[in-house]
């Protein structure tokens, strides 16, 4: 029925599908800024392996966003409204904070680009806590599919114009006019956040801080198997993760350019990881969100293990353009069911808090887990680290037999 009113075209190139397509990209543009991005900066300036392996600590913010999600679901703005107030704020920070990054120094004045680049990654963890929330209030349930894969294509799209872009652009110009340049891209955001309309929710916000910080949190661990739940997110992409953390410095390490990781590597990839999410998304309605977590994490453990083949084909494009593909293809169908899991396991009546608090383990591995992983990649060479990311990936899967067994027949 509701097909036959709302025909698929109309709800693709509705409104709320922009906004939906259009946050994606401010929240997918800073992250890479505070990472890759600046690690080549750092080692273009001399900066140390094992530092700048230590440096993705600064992105700590957006594992513990999940401690000031329930101010942001508590108070409101006096204009725009409690969403759009959030997100505008969060918006003008960063574009501030982006500048104040590519002004800094990060050769003579690290702990500054320290401090930047931490405001970076708060004011990024907190448009992302906006945003989410604001994506399920105003998406009715039947669009929050459609909606969730054109965000993740607009997010893969400001990650694709900070990375893939921004090494482009610094074989050209300086660091700090590619930082300049990546603020400025923060203003279609703005633009829409001004525009878009304030979603209306009937229960209304919490009360009380008690009721925005306590409910949430105690509904979540009244559950059964909770606990199993945390440490699987907590390690069923932590090899990924861990691999993904060095890419760019392999890839300088053994001889690519540059403009051939942009192209390459971030531009050509990223196209792999848009067929992935939505190739992740078909094989779930035919298979079903268990299995699929165990099929794609195979696969995501066996795209690690294809970056040993190019630490002995050394720089080659084409070989490149195909590990590169085959890891992304399968990270973006890893996490087209990672986000479904998730979504699957929040109670709608605290999403905000509960997805901040899901979303915040999830990048658990990102910043902690990396960090130590520019002392692996010097300790163990570029072979053996990426064999030991290929076997981190094992203790996530076997978690999935406790909550999560495959089924072998579905009704």
């Amino acid at each position: 029925m509701y097909a036959q009113k709302n025909p698929i075209l109309k709800v693709i190139f509705s409104a709320r599908m922009l906004v939906a397509f259009i946050m994606g990209f401010a929240c997918g543009l800073p992250l890479r800024l505070t990472m890759g991005v600046l690690q080549t900066w750092m080692k273009e300036e001399g900066i140390s392996l094992t530092v700048i392996g230590m440096f993705s600590l600064v992105q700590i913010p957006y594992a513990w966003k999940f401690l000031w999600a329930p101010i942001l679901d508590r108070y409101s703005f006096p204009i725009l409204g409690r969403r759009r107030g959030w997100m505008l704020a969060a918006q003008i920070a960063l574009i501030v904070s982006i500048a104040g990054l590519g002004l800094s120094d990060p050769k003579n004045h690290f702990n500054m680009t320290v401090i930047l680049a931490m405001l970076v990654a708060f004011f990024s963890a907190t448009q992302d806590i906006v945003v989410d929330a604001y994506r399920r209030e105003d998406l009715r349930d039947e669009e929050l599919g459609l909606g969730s894969s054109l965000y993740i294509y607009g997010y893969q799209l400001g990650i694709l114009l900070a990375y893939g872009g921004g090494l482009i652009m610094a074989d050209h110009m300086t660091w700090t006019s590619v930082y300049m340049i990546m603020g400025a891209c923060m203003l279609p955001g703005i633009l829409t956040t001004i525009l878009c309309p304030e979603p209306v929710i009937n229960n209304g916000p919490p009360k009380t801080l008690r009721e925005a910080v306590v409910d949430p949190l105690s509904d979540y661990f009244r559950r059964s198997g909770a606990l199993w739940v945390i440490a699987f997110i907590l390690f069923y992409k932590i090899g990924d993760t861990m691999a993904g953390a060095m890419t760019t410095l392999f890839y300088l390490d053994i001889g690519f350019s540059k403009s051939e990781i942009g192209t390459v590597a971030k531009i050509f990839g990223t196209w792999a990881i848009f067929a992935g999410a939505f190739a992740g998304g078909l094989v779930m309605l035919r298979i079903g969100i268990n299995n699929s977590l165990w099929i794609f994490g195979l696969l995501q453990a066996l795209s690690t293990a294809c970056f040993v083949v190019l630490t002995q084909t050394g720089p080659n494009v084409p070989m490149l353009a195909v590990v590169v593909s085959f890891e992304n293809l399968t990270s973006g169908m890893g996490t087209a069911a990672f986000i479904a899991f998730m979504a699957s396991i929040t109670n709608k009546k605290f999403t905000a808090t509960q997805y901040a608090l899901l979303t915040s383990l999830m990048a658990f591995p990102r910043v902690l887990a990396s960090a130590p992983t520019g002392l692996l990649a010097k300790g163990l060479g570029w072979e053996g680290f990426y064999i030991f990311c290929t076997l981190a990936a094992v203790p996530g899967m076997l978690l999935l037999l406790k909550f999560a067994p495959w089924e072998t027949r579905r009704t």
